[in-house]
């Protein structure tokens, strides 16, 4: 079928609605961020407008550059993580029987119904001393008493892994179930193992989608605020916790917009650098 173009303008009538939603809940709102990170902030707490650029100098400092570092480095590390584990799960899930892909598709939509803090807390029961997993260990003579191993950076680490790793296998499956089996089966008939004819096969098969999904989870990571505050460290702690610190307890909103700007151009970027991967996959 040909998609005809809109002849007249009632045919662009069904974008009023999404274009005004997107204009009330998007472009006003980060307008208004765009227009505080200029201000002033008052030693009264409050701001006053102004045009000026300390906001943007003082994120730029050694302190600031060291947190958005933490910040891109843990979301790479937990995206790294989840396609690495989500990859071969999925891939195993889609040649599975129905009845099993059904079975693990609603306990990874069950996963998806906890909300951050009911994550965050059962890893903290978990990685505690008392009722944690180091118990289990002591009991099986591994270890010799039971520790703490929170708050710590493997701690944020894992949960935020846990949390992101349902979102990787629903974004990776499609794709999955989509690859044609002839592919492994005619590596296989040239004599190639299991895992070489997954490494060789599927994963050039799916370089797009990979890349869409490292870029996806890096920024579902990105915005990660209750997991490092409950499981780390104040030097564990994310760009998005710094934001919530100086716009409500420090009362310094031109900056906190100053940074959140910065998150959302960041978070923009790879938004789009998705779309592109993913229409450079549907044009190969």
């Amino acid at each position: 079928m040909r998609r005809e173009p809109p002849q007249k303008f009632s045919d662009y009538g069904p974008l009023l609605f999404p274009a005004g939603m997107l204009i009330v809940f998007f472009v006003v709102p980060f307008t208004t961020m765009i227009a505080v990170s200029f201000f002033r902030r008052n030693p009264a707490g409050f701001y006053s407008p102004d045009f000026v650029f300390d906001n943007y100098a003082r994120f730029l400092s050694l302190f600031f550059g060291k947190v958005l570092g933490f910040s891109l480095g843990l979301a790479v590390a937990v995206a790294v993580c989840c396609v690495v584990l989500a990859l071969p799960f999925t891939y195993l899930l889609a040649r599975s029987k129905r009845r099993t892909q059904v079975f693990w598709l609603v306990a990874l939509l069950s996963v998806l119904s906890l909300s951050e803090v009911i994550i965050g807390f059962a890893w903290s029961t978990l990685f505690s001393r008392t009722a944690g997993i180091t118990n289990l260990l002591v009991t099986l003579g591994l270890m010799q008493e039971a520790v703490a191993l929170n708050p710590s950076f493997g701690a944020v680490l894992t949960a935020m892994v846990y949390q992101a790793l349902p979102y990787t296998v629903l974004v990776l499956y499609p794709a999955l179930v989509r690859l044609d089996p002839t592919l492994t089966e005619a590596a296989r008939t040239l004599g190639a193992s299991p895992l070489k004819a997954f490494f060789t096969v599927v994963v050039p098969a799916l370089r797009n989608t990979i890349i869409a999904t490292l870029i996806m989870v890096f920024i579902f990571a990105l915005g990660s605020y209750l997991l490092p505050q409950i499981l780390g460290r104040p030097q564990h702690w994310t760009l998005s916790v710094l934001i919530t610190d100086q716009a409500i307890y420090q009362s310094n909103m031109p900056f906190a917009a100053a940074m959140a700007v910065f998150l959302v151009l960041v978070t923009l970027g790879l938004v789009a650098l998705t779309v592109y991967a993913g229409r450079k996959g549907e044009a190969a």
